[in-house]
């Protein structure tokens, strides 16, 4: 089993992290932890270090995150990442949220900022992993005139089945976490997408449903993908773990 997307560096883990990281290395194959924060860029980088082989990671700013960081700011962290390129797997998550931002002019802004970061993956040559809530529509459009067609793009914790089969012709990836167990629109995705389309996450630690999540609860989500498939754990398990390692070419 390989956690595809979650946030090691995330306080909820400072008083135990490497106890949780050494008890998913007794049961997983790997982890990828995701950077959405300039702030959070060089404890990922240390985490990655620290479990080479086993954490990967990848580099990104959440659009959650548009009005707390200037020009300079995020100049500096662009910087930061070419330099570290052959550190990490992928740029992500990066992406739209207007949940969290509604105002029009920060919407702006995050297009602008998005657009960025999917032209700087293209310029390393790497795969993105995309953020998008109540904002799918601009989303799909702004990969689609970036050309982002035929390449590495994951939408993570996807859920909105309506956007299913534009994905899919796109040649994108969707990846599927824990809110499986409550979510029917998310058991339909899982149902609808072909398998080498489908990787599994947990986006902890949040998604613990009432406690700390951990990767481990991938484990939940490929349950209810192989129930939502009519497929067996183990044949999700086989071609989701092949599907991440290929898209983020972890060895």
């Amino acid at each position: 089993m390989i956690d595809c997307h979650c946030h090691l560096e995330q306080k909820d883990y400072d008083k135990d992290r490497d106890k949780v990281i050494g008890e998913c290395r007794k049961k997983l194959k790997a982890v990828i932890t995701s950077c959405a924060s300039y702030n959070d860029l060089d404890l990922t980088l240390e985490i990655a270090k620290k479990h080479k082989g086993f954490v990967f990671c990848s580099l990104g700013l959440h659009p959650e995150y548009i009005k707390d960081i200037d020009e300079d700011k995020k100049k500096e962290y662009i910087k930061q990442i070419i330099k570290n390129r052959d550190k990490i797997s992928a740029i992500g998550e990066i992406g739209l949220d207007y949940f969290w931002i509604k105002e029009s002019e920060w919407q702006e802004k995050q297009k602008e900022m998005f657009i960025e970061f999917i032209k700087l993956a293209i310029k390393l040559n790497l795969p993105i992993i995309v953020h998008s809530r109540d904002a799918m529509s601009d989303t799909i459009e702004i990969l689609e005139k970036e050309n982002m067609k035929g390449k590495k793009v994951l939408m993570h914790l996807f859920g909105e089945k309506e956007f299913l089969s534009r994905i899919i012709e796109n040649g994108w990836m969707v990846s599927i976490g824990p809110g499986i167990l409550k979510s029917k629109g998310i058991r339909k995705v899982a149902r609808d997408a072909p398998l080498k389309n489908l990787m599994l996450e947990t986006d902890s630690p949040w998604f613990g449903f009432g406690e700390r999540g951990t990767p481990l609860n991938v484990f939940k989500a490929a349950e209810k993908v192989a129930e939502s498939k009519k497929l067996s754990f183990e044949e999700v398990e086989k071609q989701t773990d092949l599907n991440t390692i290929n898209f983020f070419n972890i060895k």
